[in-house]
């Protein structure tokens, strides 16, 4: 008899699709407001708005993934709960919040990328709520994994739109060196408390993510998820290590265009281990969780356990 395999090889990059649906969207509303924080110094009011619509245009390419996921979701739950989607969307809370949040921050982006202020409030209220919307419908119990994805985003989905929209547009539209050394300082210091506190919010919630998952501490070396888990670690461990090096050496010698394109470099470096980060976890969230102590092995009599919201 043949074993099944551990997972379907298209669950990974439908997860990443998943990824990059919160991370784009909340990256630009975190953008928006710690590094484009308050008015730019030294006359730099093209580059802040430049770079306010290409993180708006990155909010919408976000939307976009999101919409892809809710194309294919929303029918699958109907179909598991023997219903169609309209009447899954007129009787009950979660799946209809989803969609009206998932419009809100779209027409909040739109707006924001046509240089409309105020759709920035939307895009803000659209992305975030849609991602703790369970404490909208009282599941607080299923917010731990939502809020360990949400800071990620703010973290690494923020430093991906500083690089791109933010450092994309000081190099195009400041035309003097001093100017960019400026700017970009401005940009970074405005973002790093924002990193701060996002990064240890990831920690936290992720060890409690794992936890709930693990179940025992051997599992870490001794199942599948807990050798990809392990990976997973590893591969964050390099993106902290380049964020500090970026907090600790280069911030604070900010201030010169050659800073701020050495910068560029070693942030960039940062995402691509992010970048890997997110694939490991494509996978990790893919497989079964590790059983827990003194449950029978699934068809050896006993019921499968039940699932929870695998750690992203």
């Amino acid at each position: 008899m043949l074993q099944e395999p551990l997972l379907e090889w298209s669950e990974p990059f439908l997860h990443y699709v998943e990824f990059l649906a919160v991370l784009l969207p909340v990256g630009a509303v975190g953008f928006r407001y710690s590094a484009l924080r308050g008015p730019p110094p030294g006359g730099g009011e093209q580059v802040w708005r430049d770079a306010a619509r290409r993180a708006a245009w990155i909010g919408v390419a976000g939307m976009a993934a999101a919409a892809f996921m809710l194309a294919r979701g929303l029918p699958a739950l109907a179909e598991r709960r023997h219903t169609t989607v309209t009447a899954l969307m007129t009787g009950s809370l979660q799946p209809a919040l989803q969609v009206i949040l998932f419009l809100v921050a779209l027409a909040g982006f739109l707006l924001a990328a046509a240089g409309r202020r105020p759709g920035w409030v939307l895009a803000a209220l659209g992305a975030i709520l849609g991602q703790v919307r369970g404490v909208l419908g009282g599941q607080l119990v299923r917010l731990v994994n939502p809020l360990h994805v949400l800071f990620a985003s703010l973290w690494i989905g923020t430093l991906f739109v500083l690089v791109v929209a933010g450092l994309g547009s000081l190099f195009r539209d400041e035309p003097t060196a001093e100017g960019r050394g400026a700017l970009a300082a401005r940009m970074v210091n405005g973002f790093s408390p924002l990193a701060l506190v996002s990064a240890a919010c990831v920690a936290i919630f992720g060890v409690i993510t794992a936890w709930r998952h693990l179940h025992r501490l051997d599992a870490l070396w001794t199942t599948p998820y807990g050798l990809a888990l392990i990976a997973k670690l590893a591969a964050v461990a390099v993106v902290v290590a380049l964020g500090a090096w970026n907090w600790r050496r280069q911030r604070p010698a900010l201030g010169s265009d050659t800073s701020a394109r050495s910068l560029r470099r070693t942030a960039t470096s940062e995402l691509a281990a992010a970048g890997v980060v997110l694939l490991i976890t494509g996978v990790l969230v893919s497989l079964p969780s590790p059983r827990r102590p003194g449950t029978p092995p699934v068809g050896a009599g006993a019921a499968a356990p039940a699932p929870v919201e695998a750690p992203h």
